[in-house]
């Protein structure tokens, strides 16, 4: 959402930009406002009374819980999906069989809603297995798996334990795709689309991709081992398929469309498939984009997108996120951020803010990614060099950082 708020910040049609709830770096474009994000009355109350433009809705849970169904009945006009477009992320049951019915390709793989029937498919599937809850997990709801005894346990973490709540009452269990793995952005008006740069993220916690699946540790923009025709291929059997579905199913999507895909020589595989920009992937598309996003999004918002192109710069952007020590998994909060500043001062380095906030005059920690660290360079290597040194400059305590991101590349 920082990564948002300061592209539209700089965009020439953009006025203002105000943010809610906001956090010590989006502060620094504008206001920010005590509303919360599942304050949907709220949010709506304030874009009224403040003859706000456009809203942009950054986070899933609004968008599921039907924020644009709000918005527009009560003429304010916002970009992103109405509840039953954003069901696709919502659901990751139901995203598998819209697939399925449009003949998009993905892993083999079923839906259950007990534990031992996905237990015994896990056990069918040859090699490691892939258990997703169902429903919103901040992008923790995913466990890979060595095989049908760890696939098990996690089943069991998540529909017995209740390890994501009721986003864990039903299960998608999936044979693992190998490959290389990219996240591809589309907007659409709910009729044209357009097709934005391809960026990859680090979705383990730990180098080498080791660890929990967390919200993701790390990106980078562009994409140079993803052919064009591939990305071709990809946006004409997957995104397509998949945006004509919704349509013909009622639930036309608006906004921004988010296909995570595994990429092999026999071409790109869904993933996942999530209802608006990806984090930490936004943190390196918005200091590339050229173009007037304000605009853009606004003719997303209006059924006016027509056929807008996007302009982007050519240098390359890599991300860092740095993380409270412990994320995924328990963490504490709390703790003096430094060097923000020092960071922001190097050329082409921009700091983006997550779970951060103010004690006083102090930044402090306030949930497990804490900062995104993005740096522009004249290609990958180059970028990767000065998000790592600007990087260095930022100091808390027992933070954790991938020290693999966009290496090798």
């Amino acid at each position: 959402e920082h990564a948002l708020a300061w592209r539209l910040a700089r965009s020439p049609s953009v006025d203002a930009v105000c943010s809610a709830p906001g956090n010590p770096g989006m502060a620094e474009l504008g206001p920010t406002v005590p509303i919360a994000v599942h304050d949907l009355e709220g949010l709506a109350r304030y874009a009224s009374e403040h003859e706000v433009d456009l809203t942009v809705v950054g986070p899933e849970v609004p968008l599921v819980a039907g924020i644009v169904d709000l918005f527009s009945a009560r003429g304010l006009r916002v970009f992103g999906p109405r509840a039953s477009a954003a069901r696709i992320e919502g659901s990751k049951v139901w995203c598998r069989e819209l697939a399925e019915r449009y003949g998009v390709p993905m892993a083999r793989g079923r839906s259950f809603d007990a534990p031992e029937p996905a237990a015994r498919f896990a056990a069918e599937l040859e090699g490691p297995v892939v258990v997703k809850a169902e429903g919103l997990a901040a992008g923790k709801g995913v466990r890979i798996c060595a095989d049908a005894r760890e696939a098990r346990a996690a089943i069991d973490e998540i529909m017995r334990g209740r390890l994501f709540g009721d986003a864990g009452s039903r299960v998608v269990v999936e044979e693992y795709l190998s490959g290389r793995e990219t996240s591809l952005f589309c907007l659409t008006d709910g009729h044209d689309v357009v097709v934005l740069e391809p960026a990859q993220d680090y979705k383990r916690a730990l180098d080498g991709d080791g660890g929990l699946n967390t919200g993701g540790m790390g990106s980078y923009s562009p994409v140079p081992w993803l052919p064009a025709e591939v990305r071709e291929r990809a946006v004409n059997e997957i995104v397509r398929p998949l945006l004509d579905g919704l349509a013909a199913e009622g639930a036309a999507f608006t906004g921004c469309f988010y296909a995570g895909l595994m990429v092999d020589h026999s071409g790109a595989k869904l993933i996942e498939v999530n209802c608006r920009f990806g984090d930490p992937e936004t943190q390196v598309l918005m200091p590339r984009l050229e173009s007037d996003l304000g605009e853009l999004l606004t003719a997303c918002a209006g059924g006016s997108l027509g056929d807008a192109k996007v302009s982007w710069r050519p240098d390359a952007c890599v991300s860092v996120v740095l993380a409270s020590g412990g994320y995924p998994g328990e963490y504490r909060t709390g703790l003096e951020v430094s060097g923000v500043q020092e960071a922001e001062s190097m050329d082409g380095v921009a700091v983006f803010h997550a779970g951060t906030s103010l004690d006083g005059s102090r930044l402090v920690s306030s949930g497990g990614r804490v900062l995104n660290v993005s740096a522009l360079g004249t290609d990958i290597a180059d970028a990767r060099s000065r998000a790592y040194a600007a990087a260095a400059l930022i100091e808390m305590e027992g933070q954790h950082l991938r020290t693999d991101i966009a290496l090798g590349v």
